[in-house]
């Protein structure tokens, strides 16, 4: 809407949170409007030194309707029923002046450029201001509180085979006709969300695996970063669990004739706890999973997202409960990865110092050492006899039923996919194959690349 007022002082008062003057239309009228969508709302005059002389402008018809196309298309979420447009004149002199409420919808940003600290902005003092990646996160949990249900899948074409064969192992069957909607897989108006997008069975994300040589003066990658990923998540979180589980050897001491110490390169069910968290509470909406990394010395853990804005560091350790993502949590409980009152952070930091933990605005990053005493004596002592002997056999055993894990899921997996996922090489995988054939395990209908393994 539209009108005219007659005013007849000649300079305005100065800029504040509430008041923007420029003294012709800009390229910045949108940052400026999006910064006082995010705040409390505003006034923006066009025609106006800074400060505060009149100085009006011509074509008052063709800048209004520029300035109301701009705002309209060039702004997210929409402002239609957010701006109103006047003009006000001043003796002989006509201002432009765009008033823009509060908004409902925040965060507020550029189209252009994105829901980033280029394309958000927020009005602090007499000035907008980039927002940072934490802030517009605590706008959209305030707005969207559930946001991984919120999000629309980027595709849509989604199908679930492994989420059902997962559902099926711990005998809780889903319904092919309702489990979208039981599952919380849909958005308001029917279509797939970014939850459905996670647990699908193809997707565009992965996890990265890495191992690091960081022991001399260089740092540098020793093994090709592995992708486990563009698959359903809980495939990624049990493979990524798999791969640690195979990492994580069981080393032994000997400290007498008859006595012996067997310990693990870092607590397993520590390290457990931290994976499935960094996949729990990961803020999804960087597009990004979590990072799983392997040093000299120690296991590192990245997840995006930082703390949950509602919660201070003091929280965290204290064991404060605060989901980022609920209905997440929800599929990883029915799944058995997590429990109703899990080890938790506070089980955590009984074992390892609060050291381990390192937070950032847009990340945690955690790095479980590796027991010195056993570390200091890993590598001289592998596969040697003597002190700290790996436990070759027991990894065997455990390779083999990570074998018959993965056929059990995929009758029809290929060796190659098999020792990407349980971490040995393609001859490892044949010598195990061979040995459960021989036992009388497995078998296969045909030796070509259409023959599937049958569990006897």
């Amino acid at each position: 809407m539209s009108e005219t007022q007659n005013i007849s002082n000649k300079v305005f008062q100065v800029e504040n949170e509430l008041i923007e003057y420029k003294e012709k239309l800009t390229d910045s009228l949108e940052k400026e409007a999006v910064a006082f969508l995010n705040a409390k709302g505003g006034d923006i005059y066009i025609g106006v030194k800074d400060n505060g002389e009149v100085v009006g402008i011509s074509d008052i018809d063709k800048i209004q309707l520029q300035v109301k196309d701009r705002l309209i298309s060039c702004i997210s979420p929409s402002v239609l029923s957010l701006v109103s447009i006047s003009t006000e004149k001043f003796s002989d002199k006509t201002a432009l002046k765009i008033t823009l409420k509060e908004g409902v919808e925040k965060p507020y940003y550029i189209k252009s450029k994105g829901l980033s600290e280029s394309g958000a902005f927020i009005r602090i003092g007499s000035s907008a201001q980039p927002m940072t990646q934490k802030m517009i996160y605590a706008f959209q949990t305030k707005s969207f509180p559930k946001s991984l249900i919120n999000i629309e899948s980027p595709e849509q074409e989604l199908t679930f085979a492994d989420l059902f064969i997962h559902y099926r192992r711990f005998g809780k069957p889903l319904n092919d006709s309702t489990f979208a909607k039981t599952l919380n897989f849909l958005t308001s108006d029917g279509k797939y969300n970014y939850l459905a997008y996670l647990m699908a069975d193809n997707n565009q994300l992965s996890v990265r695996f890495a191992r690091f040589n960081d022991a001399g003066e260089r740092f540098e990658l020793i093994e090709k970063a592995i992708e486990y990923g563009n698959c359903c998540l809980i495939t990624a979180i049990q493979r990524i669990l798999d791969r640690y589980e195979i990492e994580n050897i069981t080393l032994s001491k000997l400290t007498g004739t008859a006595h012996r110490i067997d310990k693990r390169l870092v607590d397993a069910k520590c390290l457990r706890e931290v994976v499935i968290n960094a996949f729990a509470h990961n803020d999804y909406s960087y597009g990004m999973l979590p990072i799983f990394e392997v040093f000299q010395n120690r296991f590192a853990v990245r997840s995006y997202g930082g703390l949950v804005p509602q919660l201070t560091i003091n929280d965290f350790f204290l064991g404060v409960s605060a989901l980022r993502n609920p209905e997440l949590m929800r599929i990883l409980k029915d799944l058995e990865l997590v429990e109703a009152l899990g080890f938790g952070i506070r089980g955590i930091t009984k074992i390892y110092d609060r050291s381990i933990f390192e937070f950032t605005d847009n990340t945690i990053y955690v790095r479980l050492p590796f027991e010195k005493e056993f570390a200091d004596n890993k590598t001289e002592s592998k596969g040697k006899v003597g002190e700290y002997p790996e436990k070759v056999g027991e990894n065997k055993e455990k390779s083999k039923e990570k074998i018959l894990k993965l056929i059990t899921e995929n009758s029809k997996i290929s060796v190659p996919k098999i020792a990407e996922t349980v971490g040995l090489s393609i001859k490892g995988v044949e010598k195990n194959i061979r040995q459960l054939k021989q036992e009388g395990v497995i078998s296969r209908t045909s030796d070509t690349k259409s023959g599937e393994w049958i569990i006897i």
